[in-house]
């Protein structure tokens, strides 16, 4: 290599790394201030026996709510807090093995894969070659016309082609910081596929307990009345008995026996959805979601102290939203760049012979090193257009960042006001169904002295089953209202950034009981 090329390459080196601590074009991405005024939460208040004018349940006063804090511990792993075996192994088979979650990690690998490919701008794109060639001239050619000969050559070359384009005015930089932002919603993204899957796993778990809860409830329902037909069809046998009231029954019966098979369609149903969610094929966990005999998943009421939006701002999909006005503000820089000339560095070495035998020798050595400049004159408008649509696209991304926050905060209050409030409603419910069943015995007792007919008792029945399906159904409703706001309060993965305005801290705690 001659002095020269030497000190050229050295000059192009020296100006390529000058160059690359430009500033970029476009701008400088900074997160939105987006202010969101905190109010009240809709707390329903810890449930008391005690009443108001108009008879609703009045909730306990501050300073008898011995509810505790919702602590940063509960959200992280909430499923744990069920002291469940079936649900714990659930869950750990869903985030390994669920098939719609894997592929969103797959995606994500593909991601970052293109962000590692976005740097091989910054660096020359050298191609190698190797060709042999024969020309062949004849007299009659316009080359050899008149010269009455015919040409034969023969052309042997090697060597190497480079192109380094010199990122001056930033475009490439720009771009690998879209990727890199790109990757990192990505990453958020599938963050936020964890807690979506951990909280439907929850959601169709305590579904399926309460379908089978409910299942127990008619099927004790339907043993009692079935008890009361054959007495009364024995006592209508032996001619003593009340053919009406008989028939009576019969319906009710059938009545309470229809409604068990949609209830087991449901079952079925909700443990197909927990294979798959799983990764395993319907009917391989029917074994293991066997009905569990004398079982609750209620927890104990909780509060919270409030939901600063700092909080909101670290849910997996408002971070993903933010990290996207992120690479769509590098993008208008990409866009802005087109703006600006292209500086090239090109170059070229090799070997050229018309004799293969000379080919290696120091005399067909050719070589070829220069700048070049590339800009774009008239465009017709397209830059500009360009420049425009992607600045309309972080626009977008900022009000779509704007939305995931007012989303996410009326989530989390929306899932704590029915939190709150079922446990209202399940307090109510169990004063009817202790109601019911005394009517029941009633009624029967005033039938079998002839004080009322059977009408009485049919009435009861019907409502006690009613009533009792419907506190299994609060009971379950309650937990899946805690799932709910699990989720809404980032499902576990914000453990650390949950600070002390909200949320009560195992510290704080020990330190108030303290």
């Amino acid at each position: 290599m001659t002095i020269k090329l030497q000190h050229a390459l050295v000059a192009v080196s020296l100006a390529a790394a000058g160059c690359s601590l430009l500033p970029s074009v476009g701008p400088d991405y900074k997160q939105p201030e987006i202010d969101l005024p905190a109010f009240a939460l809709p707390d329903a208040g810890a449930p008391t026996t005690n009443t108001t004018a108009t008879g609703e349940f009045e909730a306990a006063a501050a300073a008898a709510d011995g509810r505790a804090l919702v602590t940063t511990n509960d959200v992280a792993n909430w499923w744990l807090r069920f002291d469940d075996p079936v649900l714990a192994e659930l869950v750990d088979s869903a985030v390994s093995n669920n098939v719609s979650y894997l592929m969103a990690q797959e995606r994500l690998k593909a991601s970052r894969w293109q962000l590692l490919g976005s740097y091989a701008a910054y660096f020359p794109h050298i191609a190698a070659s190797l060709s042999a060639q024969r020309t062949e001239y004849g007299r009659q050619t316009p080359t050899m016309v008149n010269t009455n000969r015919k040409l034969h050559r023969d052309v042997f070359a090697g060597g190497f082609d480079a192109t380094w384009e010199i990122d001056i005015f930033g475009g490439s930089r720009r771009a690998t910081e879209a990727a890199a932002a790109t990757v990192e919603s990505l990453d958020w993204g599938v963050a936020d596929a964890w807690v979506s899957l951990t909280s439907e796993v929850g959601a169709r778990y305590i579904e399926l307990r309460t379908t089978q809860k409910r299942l127990e409830v008619a099927r004790t329902n339907l043993v009692l009345q079935c008890e009361t037909y054959d007495i009364l069809k024995s006592r209508l046998d032996s001619g003593i008995g009340d053919e009406l009231a008989v028939n009576q029954s019969k319906y009710v019966v059938d009545q309470t026996r229809a409604a068990i098979p949609p209830l087991l369609a449901q079952e079925e149903q909700l443990k197909n959805a927990l294979a798959v969610l799983t990764g395993e094929m319907p009917g391989a966990l029917h074994a293991s979601l066997e009905p569990v005999a004398d079982r609750d998943w209620v927890l104990e009421p909780g509060k919270l102290a409030g939901v600063p939006l700092d909080r909101i701002r670290a849910r997996p999909d408002v971070r993903a939203a933010e990290r996207a006005i992120a690479a769509q503000c590098a993008y208008v820089g990409v866009a802005e760049a087109m703006w600006y000339p292209k500086l090239y560095i090109t170059g070229a070495l090799g070997l050229q012979s018309t004799h293969p035998q000379n080919l290696l020798d120091r005399a067909s050595l050719y070589g070829a090193i220069g700048p070049a400049v590339s800009w774009p004159i008239f465009q017709g408008g397209n830059i500009y257009a360009n420049i425009k649509s992607e600045e309309a696209k972080m626009s977008e991304k900022i009000l779509a960042y704007e939305l995931a926050l007012e989303k996410a905060y009326g989530e989390v209050r929306d899932a704590y006001a029915r939190y709150t409030q079922e446990y209202h409603r399940c307090q109510a419910l169990e004063g009817a169904v202790a109601a019911a069943q005394d009517a029941v015995s009633i009624a029967k007792d005033l039938y079998k002295n002839g004080l009322r007919d059977f009408t009485a008792v049919i009435d009861a029945q019907r409502s006690l089953l009613a009533l009792e399906e419907a506190l299994v159904v609060s009971r379950g409703t309650i937990t899946l209202n805690v799932i709910a706001l699990y989720k809404s309060l980032g499902g576990g993965l914000i453990e650390g950034s949950l600070g002390p305005e909200g949320l009560e801290t195992p510290d704080e705690t020990e330190e108030s009981e303290d």
